[in-house]
């Protein structure tokens, strides 16, 4: 398996770029619209074939470059399908893995952060999107999120994964790459430590986090599967537009 870890500055994003190295087909989770073009050189230069854009959730804090790519590069849209976007091209859900040569992606529905999210599993990685984050989880203050049902799908569908997985989360703001399984079972002052239910919900609860600075254009244009709208003011253009300089994980 190709893979790699690549960061978006404006959001602290994490897309991921998964491909059979024998097919050369790819698909790039969790995509953000200013760096698809740094996106695309990436597949260039390694010679790969972008098939699908997939996505963990709809996001309130960046735009997706789905609908872009698949223009640009002719890949098709993969989604969660308990989210009944109409741009979807492929619906996904547990239970129906997403197949590209060698590759083999096992969708493991976790909501809490939203309610349509998912997690993707990858041999000994394991994409956790917004649910787990190194020492976090996502918030769950909008979009339907709910800290009982977040406690439950980390503790049903990723903590009972081996322990030696290893973790990506869509996130990081301190410049963390990767954890595991039995690091975030040890050391996540949220979940770890056999943290009980009700310590996690009072937790959540007790965060006073400030309101989404983008999601008011996040959340439609990702209902779209990647648009971004016209009225963004322009203090918030970056979100959209071709950024000069990312870093690349």
């Amino acid at each position: 398996m190709i893979f790699r870890q690549l960061f978006e500055p404006i959001s602290s994003t994490y897309t991921y770029l998964l491909a059979c190295e024998h097919s050369r087909q790819a698909v790039l989770v969790d995509p953000v619209l200013p760096t698809w073009q740094r996106d695309l050189e990436v597949l260039n230069q390694l010679d790969l074939k972008l098939v699908f854009t997939l996505d963990s959730h709809i996001h309130a804090d960046h735009i997706t470059s789905a609908a872009i790519l698949k223009r640009e590069a002719g890949s098709r849209i993969a989604h969660p399908a308990c989210d009944n976007l109409e741009c979807t091209d492929l619906p996904v859900e547990e239970g129906k893995p997403l197949s590209l040569g060698s590759l083999n992606i096992e969708p493991l529905f976790t909501p809490g952060h939203t309610d349509g999210h998912h997690a993707y599993l990858i041999g000994e990685r394991v994409l956790t999107g917004d649910a787990l984050l190194i020492e976090g989880c996502g918030r769950t203050d909008f979009q339907n999120g709910d800290a009982v049902s977040l406690y439950h799908s980390i503790h049903a569908k990723l903590f009972s994964l081996a322990d030696d997985t290893l973790v990506y989360p869509s996130h990081d703001y301190a410049g963390r790459r990767v954890s595991s399984i039995a690091q975030e079972k040890a050391r996540n002052p949220r979940l770890g430590q056999n943290k009980p239910l009700e310590a996690f919900v009072k937790i959540m609860q007790e965060m006073d986090l400030p309101y989404p600075k983008f999601i008011d254009f996040a959340l439609p244009g990702n209902r779209q599967c990647g648009i971004c709208p016209a009225d963004v003011p322009e203090n918030l253009q970056q979100y959209c537009g071709q950024i000069g300089d990312s870093r690349q994980g």
